[in-house]
C-alpha cells in the first residue's frame, strides 16, 4: 500500500452512490440545454464536408464526389472574394469600433445627468431602435432617403436637386455603418452603464474633498474602472470581425453599391443559394468561421497578457 492511499481514509459505497445522485441531478437540469447544443450547433457542423466534396443533392453530402481543397483553390482564385472579404473587413471593423467607443461616450454623458425622469427617457428612446427588426428599419430609412424620400423632398425646398443616396457608394458604406451605430448604441450602453453602478460612491466623495472636479473624477476614477468592460468587449467583438451584419446589408443594399457593400455573408447567399453553388458556399463559411475563431482566441490571450482580465 502506498503512503498515499494509506493517508486517504476509504470512500464507502453509498458516499459513492450519494455524489453520483447528487451529480445527476445537475446533469439532468442541464440536459436540454446539452441536447440544444448536440443538435442545433454540433450536429449541423458535418454539413462543413460540403465544402470538400463535389455536391449534388441527390447523392447526398457523403455520397458526393470527393474533392479535397479545390473549392478553396478556386474561392482564392476569384477576384470577387478579394473585395468581398476587403468590404467586409472595413466595414466590421469600424462597426467594433464605434460600437465600443460611441455607446461609452454616451453613457459617461448620460451618468452625469441628475433629472433620474429625463435620464429615464432619453435612455429608454435610445436604445428603443435595437428591438426593431432590420426589415422594418430598412423599409423606414428608405422611405427617408430614396430618391422620392423624406431628405430629398426637405433638399427640394432648398432649391437642391434629389439625389439616389441609396445608389451612392460613398454615401452607403457610412449609412451602413452608422446606421448600426444608431441602432445599437442604447443596448450596448447599458453594459457600461451597470459597470457605473458598481463605482463606490466613496471615491467621488474622496475626489470632491481633494478638489477635484467631474472631469478630473472621470478621468481618474470612472474610465480605469470602466477599463476592464471595454477590454471585455473588444475581446467578444473580435470574433465578429467577419461578420459585418447580414441583416442590415441584405435589406438594404442594391447592384449599384455592390462593390462598396457586398459582404461575405450576402456573397455566400447569392453564390450558396440563389446560383445553388452549395460547395463554394460553404467553403467560404467555413474559412470565415475559422478566421473568427482564430481571432477569437487570439484576443482573449492578449487581453489576458496585457490587461490581466479572464472571461472564465
Amino acid at each position: 500500500m502506498s503512503k498515499k492511499s494509506a493517508l486517504k481514509p476509504p470512500v464507502s459505497r453509498q458516499v459513492r452512490i450519494g455524489r453520483v445522485r447528487e451529480q445527476a441531478n445537475y446533469w439532468i437540469m442541464c440536459l436540454p440545454a446539452i441536447l440544444w447544443l448536440v443538435f442545433f450547433h454540433l450536429y449541423p457542423m458535418l454539413g462543413n464536408w460540403i465544402a470538400f466534396v463535389d455536391y449534388t443533392p441527390k447523392k447526398g453530402i457523403f455520397g458526393s464526389t470527393f474533392v479535397g481543397l479545390q473549392h478553396f483553390k478556386y474561392l482564392f482564385s476569384l477576384k470577387d472574394v478579394r473585395n468581398v472579404i476587403s468590404n467586409t473587413v472595413i466595414i466590421a471593423v469600424a462597426k467594433i469600433i464605434l460600437n465600443l467607443f460611441v455607446p461609452l461616450i454616451f453613457a459617461l454623458m448620460l451618468n452625469e445627468v441628475r433629472n433620474v425622469r429625463f435620464k429615464k427617457f432619453v435612455q429608454t428612446i435610445v436604445y428603443l431602435p435595437h428591438f426593431i427588426s432590420w426589415v422594418i428599419l430598412a423599409s423606414i430609412l428608405s422611405k427617408i432617403f430614396g430618391y422620392t424620400g423624406v431628405y430629398n423632398h426637405i433638399m427640394g425646398l432648398f432649391g437642391k436637386d434629389p439625389q439616389v443616396l441609396m445608389s451612392n457608394s460613398t454615401f452607403f458604406r457610412w449609412f451602413i455603418i452608422l446606421g448600426e451605430v444608431w441602432k445599437e448604441c442604447g443596448f450596448n450602453a447599458i453594459i457600461y452603464l451597470a459597470a457605473l453602478t458598481s463605482i463606490s460612491p466613496n471615491l467621488y466623495e474622496a475626489a470632491a474633498i481633494d478638489g477635484a472636479n467631474r472631469w478630473q473624477s472621470m478621468r481618474s476614477i470612472t474610465l480605469p474602472a470602466l477599463r476592464p468592460t471595454v477590454v471585455l468587449l473588444a475581446t467578444l467583438a473580435m470574433g465578429n470581425v467577419l461578420n459585418a451584419g447580414f441583416d442590415q446589408v441584405f435589406n438594404l443594399y442594391n447592384p449599384m453599391v455592390y462593390g462598396v457593400a457586398d459582404i461575405i455573408d450576402t456573397w455566400v447567399y447569392r453564390i450558396g443559394l440563389v446560383n445553388m453553388n452549395y460547395s463554394l458556399g460553404t467553403c467560404v463559411g467555413l474559412f470565415k468561421s475559422v478566421i473568427s475563431m482564430l481571432l477569437l482566441t487570439s484576443s482573449y490571450a492578449l487581453a489576458y497578457k496585457f490587461a490581466d482580465y479572464r472571461i472564465f
